[in-house]
């Protein structure tokens, strides 16, 4: 890892500048105090720097993988489209005709209700034109009799009138 070898470097320098045996004399002693917290401030430099590297690595892969992930949902997206159109390729005027056959059932129950109430309609007249059909032809009947009663006797009459004219004579 190229992370971790960055690491060991800065903490060798460290090591170096701190390590007695590199300095002698005493004077050295606040040479290395000075040198000591320079190296410090680049071993901690080094770390911040490694940091930020590592921290931009990470982001790049994160974002390629956003990328790639967005590139899959479109994929898949498209994928589920075409799935969805090849389940039913009829599927369009299959919804036009249901759409269609609602509407006309939507025209027919008023219509129906219509034609339920019209034939009702039709049986009370039909009924009631029966029952008058019926007392018509009881009427014509009685006047049939009546007619045939009255020739009868009419007839009577005129055989009376007849024979008491035959006898005048």
């Amino acid at each position: 890892m190229q992370g971790g070898g960055g690491v060991e470097q800065p903490m060798q320098m460290v090591l170096r500048v701190k390590h007695p045996s590199s300095l002698g004399s005493s004077a050295g002693d606040e040479d290395e105090g000075e040198g000591s917290s320079r190296s410090a401030l680049s071993v901690f430099k080094a770390k911040e720097e490694q940091i930020e590297r590592r921290k931009m690595e990470v982001r790049e892969k994160v974002f390629a993988h956003l990328g790639r992930v967005e590139e899959e949902s479109k994929r898949l997206a498209f994928i589920r489209q075409e799935l969805e159109g090849m389940a039913d390729p009829t599927r369009k005027e299959v919804e036009s005709i249901r759409k269609r056959i609602d509407t006309v059932n939507r025209q027919l129950k008023p219509l129906s209700k219509s034609c339920v109430k019209k034939e009702k309609e039709y049986k009370e007249v039909l009924e009631a034109y029966n029952e008058k059909s019926k007392e018509k032809a009881l009427l014509v009947n009685r006047l049939i009799e009546l007619v045939s009663e009255s020739e009868r006797m009419r007839m009577k009459k005129l055989e009376e009138l007849n024979k008491t004219v035959d006898s005048l004579y």
